[in-house]
């Protein structure tokens, strides 16, 4: 199944395109939306909102992987007081569930991501690159440019979202369907 995990972000979010089958980033699809870009980004808001809406359309003329979920990662409390930053990137991620109708959109909180990747509830955003990059052979994973690796062009917040992906593709159907957005 190909699915496209999104970090949200309050002005600019991170997506990127997994193939469940392969357990890899698609980003070896080459495929684009008839601009020349890869299947990741980071990019504003506004623009993969429009992305998600003519996602079902490019589809269908093969420019772009058909989807068969949408994965966010969700914004969670725990508790904790929350400023006006995290309300605007709660509201942008339901702007992008909204916006990816019909594909069915789970949510996938970072500590679930944290706890799936590097088993502690502590881990930070360097821990989950490095188990990141652990499960996909090392450094080397990422390559150059004359030798891409399967991790070649993640970057930045593409890793939260690679991240977001991998914990989504290793859970049992039933905590898939707990994740769904009603």
């Amino acid at each position: 199944m190909i699915v496209l995990a999104i970090d949200p972000g309050t002005v600019r979010s991170a997506w990127l395109v997994f193939d469940t089958q392969t357990g890899r980033p698609a980003a070896s699809y080459e495929s684009d939306f008839g601009d020349g870009r890869r299947l990741l980004a980071i990019e504003p808001n506004a623009v993969l909102i429009d992305r998600l809406r003519g996602w079902h359309d490019a589809a269908r003329v093969g420019a772009v992987p058909f989807l068969g979920a949408i994965v966010i990662e969700q914004v969670m409390s725990y508790g904790m007081a929350i400023g006006a930053e995290t309300i605007e990137t709660i509201h942008w991620a339901g702007r992008f569930a909204e916006a990816a109708f019909p594909t069915p959109v789970y949510r996938i909180p970072r500590l679930t991501v944290r706890m799936a990747l590097c088993h502690s509830t502590r881990a930070n955003d360097a821990n989950v690159r490095r188990a990141l990059l652990d499960r996909f052979g090392g450094d080397s994973a990422i390559g150059r440019k004359a030798t891409p690796g399967p991790l070649y062009g993640i970057h930045a917040d593409l890793w939260a979202a690679l991240g977001v992906a991998c914990c989504w593709a290793d859970m049992e159907p039933d905590d898939r369907a707990a994740a769904r957005l009603p």
